[in-house]
């Protein structure tokens, strides 16, 4: 199926082509690569480097996106895939450690995100709180769980900026909080699935950490981080199975 929605800003889903039960990530050949884990395949859209993909999991249509980096661009995505009947987003993604005991390799399941992102200011006041949907996070443990995943459970950082700059990012601080990774894109999921009457959640493989980043060595294609990956897409998928069965 052609995407149909040329009259429109980034990247567009034709009604209904997606399904209700989608899987996202930032990287386009990650969501080739979970797209080969569903039976019944076909390219959705391929428009400005996003690829997105249907198929069927139990029987059932799911759809699977890229949204690029940062919330500018994936709140875009994530908002075509809810207008397009999209009802349930897991985001498998990756993240850098913010605390010594989460190691690269490991798997993260966000309960919520701090919205340092610079883009949801702009859609909710800076009070209201990005929070996972509670059954798609159930869901995620008890996937991770009976795969015997090492996993982490808790609040994630959102920012906008990735390489440093003059200003320092506020990393720091909310590791002192308690927050336990950080990334670019989930408090604009989680968000619009609630002002959008949609669930969100999301499952993050580490790939150092997020304190100590040397921006000039720094390499997610390693094969830690990358086994890290392949566990965190099959915990989303029998998450995905576990959700449909259940609704």
């Amino acid at each position: 199926m052609a995407d149909s929605d040329q009259g429109h800003v980034g990247v567009g889903f034709p009604k209904g082509s997606l399904g209700e039960y989608a899987l996202v990530c930032g990287d386009p050949a990650r969501a080739e690569r979970i797209s080969r884990r569903l039976k019944n395949v076909e390219e959705i859209s391929r428009r400005r480097g996003r690829l997105a993909f249907a198929g069927e999991l139990d029987g059932v249509r799911v759809g699977v996106a890229s949204h690029g980096v940062g919330c500018a661009e994936a709140a875009i995505v994530f908002e075509r895939m809810f207008r397009s009947g999209v009802k349930t987003i897991i985001r498998v993604g990756t993240a850098g450690s913010l605390s010594p005991t989460i190691k690269e390799g490991d798997v993260v399941i966000a309960t919520g995100a701090v919205r340092e992102d610079g883009v949801t200011p702009q859609l909710v006041p800076i009070s209201f709180p990005a929070v996972a949907n509670h059954n798609v996070t159930a869901a995620l443990e008890r996937a991770a769980a009976d795969a015997k995943v090492n996993y982490a459970t808790g609040i994630v950082v959102t920012i906008g900026a990735f390489f440093p700059g003059l200003v320092e990012l506020s990393k720091d601080i909310f590791a002192k909080a308690g927050a336990c990774a950080c990334e670019m894109e989930c408090s604009a999921l989680f968000t619009l699935a609630s002002i959008r009457g949609a669930r969100a959640g999301a499952i993050l493989a580490i790939d150092g950490s997020a304190l100590n980043v040397d921006v000039e060595t720094y390499n997610p294609e390693r094969d830690v981080v990358r086994e890290g990956v392949e566990r965190a897409i099959g915990v989303s998928l029998e998450a995905l199975r576990f959700l449909i069965r259940n609704q």
